[in-house]
């Protein structure tokens, strides 16, 4: 599948897959399979994985899944060639593990009962490695088309994450579980185990 990365490859595969049972059936994965609420009767531990593979399907065009799985191509593809299958994995379901409980945590204190779906946790860790790892590959933007190194593109995609999360910008989209994401990221390249010469 045009050279990808064995674990890139099989993640869009599998968050296609699941996006097309999704169209089928979609009440049945989100009540079971979407991260709910910690305290909440549909909150089960292992929603704190399987939520990363729900894009609930916004009819007619499914570009929560589109950019998503786009931007873990674009960042990703690199980053697994460095680190291996299943160094990469290993990174990618730990950053979805940590946006998973951030937003709990969020979710418990500001009393939402609302569920998290996306892989957008994980892909957000992604874009964290990639720019530690190539902080001055130029990166262009589709919109506005600006070109910036990597390092620049990530701070500003945290520092927008953070404004929208405590002013409530776009209260629809869990930006503190992007920030999770990113956070488990770096904890997890800082302290994790030696990187091999």
């Amino acid at each position: 599948m045009f050279n990808l990365p064995a674990g890139i490859r099989w993640l869009l595969l599998i968050n296609v897959g699941v996006y097309a049972v999704e169209l089928l059936a979609p009440d049945l994965l989100l009540n079971t399979f979407a991260l709910w609420p910690f305290g909440t009767s549909e909150f089960q531990v292992w929603q704190l994985v399987t939520y990363s593979f729900l894009h609930e399907p916004p009819n007619p065009y499914p570009l929560h899944l589109v950019f998503n799985m786009f931007a873990l191509w674009m960042f990703g593809a690199d980053v697994e060639r460095v680190w291996g299958r299943n160094r990469f994995l290993t990174y990618y379901f730990t950053c979805v593990l940590t946006a998973g409980l951030t937003q709990v945590l969020v979710s418990y204190w500001s009393g939402s009962s609302a569920p998290t779906i996306g892989a957008s946790g994980g892909v957000f860790g992604v874009l964290l490695a990639f720019g530690m790892m190539y902080p001055n590959r130029t990166i262009l933007l589709i919109f506005p088309p600006i070109p910036m190194p990597a390092w620049l593109l990530v701070t500003l995609y945290g520092a927008f994450e953070l404004y929208a999360g405590v002013t409530g910008a776009m209260g629809d989209v869990a930006h503190f579980a992007h920030l999770g994401g990113m956070l488990g990221g770096y904890l997890l390249i800082r302290f994790g185990r030696p990187r091999r010469r």
